[in-house]
Order: C-alpha cells, then sequence, then structure tokens
C-alpha cells in the first residue's frame, strides 16, 4: 500500500477499526487518528466537569494514556466512543474527589474560563457586542454548572455542551433513558434556580427560558 493510500485508510478507519488495529498491532498511526478525533471533546468534557482548564488538559491527557494502556480490555463489538466518555468521565469524578478531599475550589473568574472555548451558537456573524454579552453569559453557565451535584452536572454537559442525545448519554452511564431525562430536568431546573437571579434585568432571546437561552 502506498503512503497516500495508508493515510486515506486511517481516516477512512472507523474508530472500532482503530482500535483494533491498536489492540492487535499497537498501531500507533491508529492511536494517532483516535487522539485527533477525540481530544477536543474529551478536553472539553474535561474541562467542563472540573471548571479548570489546566486540569481538563492533565485529564485529556490521562484519558488517552488509559486508553492506549486498556487497549486489550476493549470489548469486540463495543463503541470506542461511549467506553472512552465513560473513561474521561471516570477520571474526572476522581478529580473532583480530590479536590474535595483537598478542601480546594474551582477557580473564579477569568481564570476559571482561560481556555475553555465559548458556548456555541447557531446565529449569523454576531456583533462584537453581543459575543461580549455571550461570553459573560458562558462563564455565567460555566460556574452554575460547578455547583451541581455531580449527576446532573454530567447530563447536562453530555447533553448541551457535546449535544449527545439521551439514549447515548444513557448508554454511556449504563442508565435507564428515563433517568437520564429526570436527571437532565432536575439538572435544568437547578441551574434556572442559580441562573434566574443574575438574569432578572436582562431581556431574553425570543420564546427561550433562562436557562435553555444560555446553554
Amino acid at each position: 500500500m502506498g503512503h497516500h493510500s495508508f493515510i486515506a485508510s486511517l481516516f477512512s478507519m472507523t474508530d472500532e477499526q482503530a482500535m483494533w488495529r491498536l489492540q492487535t498491532q499497537d498501531d500507533h498511526a491508529a492511536f494517532a487518528q483516535l487522539v485527533d478525533r477525540w481530544g477536543e471533546p474529551i478536553l472539553r468534557l474535561c474541562g467542563r466537569m472540573t471548571g479548570d482548564p489546566h486540569r481538563g488538559e492533565d485529564l485529556k491527557q490521562e484519558a488517552f494514556a488509559r486508553v492506549f494502556a486498556k487497549r486489550k480490555d476493549f470489548r469486540p463489538g463495543a463503541k470506542f466512543s461511549t467506553w472512552l466518555w465513560r473513561l474521561a468521565l471516570n477520571l474526572c469524578y476522581d478529580e473532583l474527589r480530590k479536590t474535595q478531599r483537598r478542601g480546594e475550589r474551582p477557580l473564579d473568574g477569568e481564570q476559571n474560563d482561560e481556555g475553555l472555548r465559548p458556548l456555541e451558537y447557531a446565529t449569523d456573524a454576531p456583533d462584537p457586542c453581543e459575543n461580549l454579552v455571550r461570553e459573560e453569559e458562558d462563564q455565567l453557565v460555566r460556574q452554575a454548572l460547578l455547583r451541581l451535584p455531580e449527576p446532573q452536572r454530567t447530563v447536562l454537559v453530555l447533553r448541551y455542551c457535546e449535544g449527545l442525545k439521551l439514549r447515548e448519554i444513557a448508554e454511556i452511564l449504563d442508565l435507564p433513558e428515563t433517568t437520564v431525562s429526570s436527571r437532565v430536568a432536575v439538572g435544568l431546573a437547578l441551574l434556572t434556580r442559580i441562573l434566574e437571579p443574575q438574569f432578572d434585568q436582562r431581556p431574553l432571546r425570543p420564546g427561550k427560558s433562562v436557562v435553555t437561552s444560555l446553554i
């Protein structure tokens, strides 16, 4: 196989095919392809869950180190993305519990936002003033998410920050879809309770509640 054909085959491989090559051949090119595909989503997840972009980067690196170390544990027929999300979330939970034991709190203000991309909105080239308002709103949402219990924070991050469907979240968390739906509803209610007092004087986007307007 020529060089260009080999590169093309890597890009056309599914995640599961890449994992099979990693398992059976220790294929570093296949591993690099998985990191390239999934690095950004896992970084966002870890940053949102911990509220700290520096820890988020460390946890992303640890997640992929574990993918390589545990490559033989990946079961044939399993879905790679489900396995990876679950692995990364477990690392986040461990980190949050360590932080609680050390008595630390997430960084506040601008430091907490460094390296975290704003939530994306489907709009037509908003003006700079609107962008500034949305960046401020994003910061408030990130801080509010950190005040939620882990179960609610997890489902809201996966649902609204990563855009996963309820059935996908249920598969990742190994829960009934009805439980996930309930946690989403509770999480939105808690988030609304936190955020609404800060937005009493602000106009909402048309047809939106405070929380759904922001996330």
